[in-house]
């Protein structure tokens, strides 16, 4: 498989290899060693979800505090759509910076989503099946949303999708300004020290 980093720092594309027969396809989706020798430690497996929408759904954004946060492993096992990466860690270099990937059957790609970064979804196909691998139980407590529509990150979803469908919860959230004013966007330099600890931990 191929990994590379994208312009949200600490998010990845990961790109599997594909092996096709007349019998249909084989391909490693998820490979602990190959993500650990990218991000610095390996993802500690705690919890597995899936989502099925819609066309025109949008999911997010989301997001858990550090710690422990909840690094995410995404891909899509069934349909299309775009996956949104999006830095809403306070005092990033990046801060208000997204990036997105197309995930669908065709290139079978995956998204790795570090602890204190927003993520988002779009479904671009009815029954679009997104599959999650997570560092940590869902704690409700402990997580929390941005607007996805919010016009100061300015996500791009395909004008052919129309009217999109978001959760009632999701249409109320707070925009990153609100979040920011309010103290619960994580911190980059407490986040890099947790990613950091991660690491030393594996040494």
């Amino acid at each position: 498989m191929q990994i590379r980093e994208l312009s949200v720092p600490d998010s990845y594309e990961i790109t599997p290899k594909q092996f096709a027969d007349d019998r249909g396809v084989f391909l490693e989706w998820y490979r602990f060693d190959k993500l650990e020798e990218a991000v610095g430690h390996p993802l500690d497996l705690r919890q597995a979800n899936t989502s099925v929408s819609q066309r025109g759904v949008v999911r997010g954004i989301h997001y858990a505090d550090v710690p422990p946060g909840q690094g995410k492993y995404v891909t899509v096992t069934h349909g299309a759509g775009i996956d949104f990466v999006v830095d809403i860690r306070e005092g990033s270099p990046t801060f208000g910076q997204w990036d997105s990937v197309i995930l669908d059957t065709v290139d079978r790609r995956a998204v790795y989503v570090a602890e204190g970064l927003g993520h988002a979804f779009i479904a671009l196909t009815d029954d679009a099946t997104l599959t999650y691998l997570v560092s940590d139980i869902y704690k409700p407590g402990a997580e929390h949303d941005i607007n996805v529509l919010d016009p100061e990150i300015g996500l791009e979803f395909p004008p052919e999708l129309g009217d999109l469908v978001l959760s009632p919860k999701d249409k109320v959230a707070p925009t990153l300004a609100q979040r920011l004013a309010d103290g619960s966007l994580p911190s980059y330099a407490a986040v890099k020290e947790y990613y950091e600890a991660n690491r030393k931990e594996r040494i």
